[in-house]
């Protein structure tokens, strides 16, 4: 698969779908694969076009979500998707302003379009007017052909970005997982910390949250699944304030299980599997290093017994 911007172009024909791909949930996966079955079939070029940044935060910036992926998370995640381009469209205030047909065109001339296929809620041009009644005149007048992909339901549930990030900021990181077909994860480079969790018998890597806008579930503990370019392992985080020492900044705090590595300035994917209790203040640090203790054993339980554990096992044995 290749990143490109959109000045790229080929006289191969494309299977193409357009659309924000925020969490790439089960409903993209579908799109997704979808489109890479019929350009192999077709002999074609499977081609997404997503935006950067989320459409909302030029259009409506009050009403911008919190991102369920943000940086390179999206594109680690369709790299698993068999695609032969990517294209990351900056989405600009001009952009905004194209007609359904205008864009249409900007898809023609770019990627040689012949099929447009797109989830069945998604509307793009100016406004979202672009639906599929519009669509599929656009086809009939260009050339090209339209389909849609039918929703995707988990249990009695549409999956959609929105169901997910209320999963998500609710700490229903079951229905997230659900949802996501994976564990919800951030990816993130180390910092250096205080070295406390060093001083406590428990050493730590600290996560530094290099966008504000990345959804995170309610602070707690966690039990999490830590992966980096040459090694895994499992671990709880401390996610929040650390009230025992007066800090109130929120911070990312792993203590990987079994393991002594440096990791300053490597990026780190770390996946939420399990929660295990609020943040809380304590005393002294005898008394959280009692409650530490408690933490690591039911965080090595979640790992062994958990559905996120299991889930996230299986995702790699299936190359998601």
């Amino acid at each position: 698969m290749n990143r490109t911007s959109i000045s790229g172009g080929s006289q191969r024909g494309s299977v193409v779908t357009v659309g924000t791909f925020d969490g790439v949930h089960l409903g993209h996966w579908a799109v997704l694969r979808e489109i890479a079955l019929r350009a192999k079939r077709d002999h074609r070029r499977s081609v997404l076009v997503t935006f950067d940044p989320h459409p909302l935060e030029i259009v409506n910036p009050q009403a911008a979500p919190r991102l369920l992926t943000v940086g390179d998370e999206r594109l680690e995640i369709l790299a698993q998707v068999e695609l032969d381009l990517v294209v990351f469209l900056p989405f600009t205030k001009q952009l905004s302003q194209y007609s359904p047909e205008a864009f249409v065109r900007l898809l023609i001339d770019r990627f040689q379009m012949e099929e447009l296929v797109i989830g069945h809620d998604h509307g793009f041009g100016r406004a979202r007017s672009g639906d599929e009644t519009i669509l599929r005149e656009l086809g009939e007048k260009l050339g090209f052909v339209v389909d849609l992909v039918g929703a995707v339901a988990v249990g009695n549930r549409l999956v959609s970005s929105t169901l997910v990030r209320r999963a998500v900021a609710g700490g229903d990181l079951k229905t997230a997982e659900e949802l996501l077909g994976r564990p919800y994860s951030i990816t993130a480079p180390v910092i250096r910390g205080t070295a406390r969790g060093r001083e406590l018998g428990y050493r730590t890597i600290n996560l530094e949250i290099t966008n504000q806008r990345k959804l995170l579930p309610p602070d707690g503990v966690y039990a999490v699944w830590a992966e980096w370019r040459n090694g895994a392992a499992g671990g709880m985080m401390h996610q929040g304030p650390r009230p025992t020492f007066g800090e109130r900044d929120r911070t990312l705090e792993v203590h990987l299980f079994d393991v002594d590595v440096e990791l300053y300035n490597v990026p780190v994917k770390v996946s939420w599997l399990s929660r295990i209790r609020d943040v809380m203040s304590f005393p002294d640090t005898r008394a959280l290093s009692a409650q530490l203790e408690r933490d690591l054993k039911a965080a090595k339980s979640a790992l062994t017994g958990s559905p996120g554990a299991a889930s996230y096992q299986r995702s790699q044995a299936s190359g998601w």
